[in-house]
């Protein structure tokens, strides 16, 4: 099972115990029992990660019987439009919100609202400084980073220079898979000179292209990069002369889930 389906699976599951809680305290308060509302807030809503993440929420909803309203930003550096969406569900007062949020503090705030408020919260795929929401559902980030370096290592022999480009600062998620690519390294690839570990390439592909451009022209030797993104792999390969078609290899089935 991929990675994709991993999560989408946990989602399923999330989403079946919340719509079940919701059903019995609305059978508590009132006659008739209407389907409950959850409200699915994603980092962005224009990756395929994200799409496969609302087919999961849509059939879960069609399973177990609930109202699915998504919505988010359209990329994946809008913090305070992401924050807005939160507020605005809160204020709808929908019963659940499954929340994968882009900053791991900036939208603490907003979700502890929420659940003083009486809505159950799950976050999803980035974890959040906060002990207040019901579950959290992710892979395990640190172990895919791991994963990334001991590919990255075989690809160039063991030796050379690469560069790692961090995501974005509050991803909780990205962090997890950078200092688990950093230590996995060490592990598998100690004489590979990292040659900058600081950069961001930031939320969007052309974002991470254009860093990656940059150094492609100021690190001529470069070997490898490791993008710390979804962004597709030949904006990095193609310019740091990776391998056009990796090895096949089913380690993202060996990342397991976090659930809890």
């Amino acid at each position: 099972m991929g990675i994709m389906k991993k999560i989408v699976s946990g989602l399923m599951v999330c989403l079946a115990i919340l719509i079940t809680v919701v059903l019995v305290h609305a059978a508590d308060d009132a006659e008739k029992v209407e389907k409950p509302k959850i409200a699915v807030i994603p980092k962005g809503t224009t990756h395929s990660f994200w799409k496969s993440i609302h087919a999961g929420a849509r059939k879960a909803a069609e399973e177990f019987g609930a109202d699915i309203n998504w919505q988010g930003p359209q990329k994946e550096d809008d913090r305070q439009l992401q924050i807005q969406v939160v507020q605005t569900f809160i204020s709808r007062k929908v019963d659940a919100i499954v929340l994968a949020p882009l900053d791991n503090r900036a939208l603490v705030p907003s979700v502890e609202a929420a659940v003083k408020r009486g809505i159950k919260v799950i976050i999803i795929d980035s974890d959040l400084n906060s002990e207040k929401h019901s579950s959290f559902v992710a892979t395990d980030n640190t172990a895919g980073g791991k994963l990334c370096a001991k590919r990255l290592s075989e690809i160039m022999g063991g030796k050379g220079k690469a560069l790692m480009l961090r995501y974005a600062e509050g991803s909780a998620s990205t962090a997890n898979r950078e200092q688990g690519f950093l230590d996995g390294m060490k592990e598998f690839g100690p004489d590979i000179e990292l040659v900058s570990t600081t950069q961001y390439a930031g939320a969007t592909m052309e974002k991470a292209f254009q860093a990656a451009r940059i150094f492609s022209t100021v690190l001529v030797k470069l070997k490898a990069c490791s993008v710390q993104m979804r962004v597709p792999r030949r904006e990095c390969s193609g310019r740091f002369r990776l391998p056009a078609k990796p090895a096949k290899s089913n380690s993202s089935d060996l990342i397991p889930m976090k659930h809890w």
